[in-house]
């Protein structure tokens, strides 16, 4: 698999839960998890990455669903086409932002949407990046802990799911080294 495996967490069942340096959209997962915001805006960082990559077909999509569904709340995850990705879909999770309240339960709430609409898709594979740490200014350490327990907790509630390899896709820095600590 592509990135650099900087740390490991396995379950029961042949589960995984990796952390990797290395880029969101060449991760070999069946999907990928888009770091987004209620609108499904794709204005910068790894959404606009995502959009650019996957083309109008992603933000059409997007656009038709807020429009039919009102804007996603934080916590919440939907999924859309891919578009020209060789992905089987995007899942697009809203992480809370710094100030919110609760950023670690909002966190693992969304995450654990995404993994959730993950199984039922039957995929085996999903790579989320470093939601709410960049300009929703989430702190690393709370992100983190985030992460990690959204994965413990989806995997310990949902035995039976098909999805048996989470990964996280980061660049160097802050979120990577604690994540890589955590993980040891």
């Amino acid at each position: 698999m592509p990135g650099q495996i900087i740390g490991q967490r396995n379950y029961p069942g042949g589960r995984v839960f990796q952390a990797v340096i290395g880029d969101l959209l060449d991760e070999p997962t069946d999907a990928i998890v888009n770091a987004a915001n209620g609108h499904l805006a794709h204005g910068g960082g790894v959404a606009a990455a995502i959009a650019d990559a996957a083309g109008s077909a992603l933000e059409d999509e997007g656009d038709r669903l807020v429009k039919e569904r009102g804007p996603i709340p934080t916590g919440g995850a939907v999924l859309t086409t891919a578009g020209r990705l060789r992905l089987k879909g995007v899942i697009h999770a809203v992480g809370p932002r710094m100030g919110d309240g609760r950023e670690e339960d909002s966190l693992v709430s969304a995450l654990k949407a995404a993994f959730q609409i993950a199984g039922d898709k039957g995929w085996s594979s999903v790579s989320f990046p470093a939601i709410s740490s960049g300009i929703f200014a989430v702190p690393p350490a709370t992100c983190v802990k985030a992460y990690v327990r959204a994965v413990d907790e989806f995997f310990a509630a949902s035995p039976e799911s098909s999805l048996k390899t989470i990964r996280l896709a980061l660049f160097k820095g802050a979120v990577a080294d604690q994540i890589e600590q955590a993980l040891r």
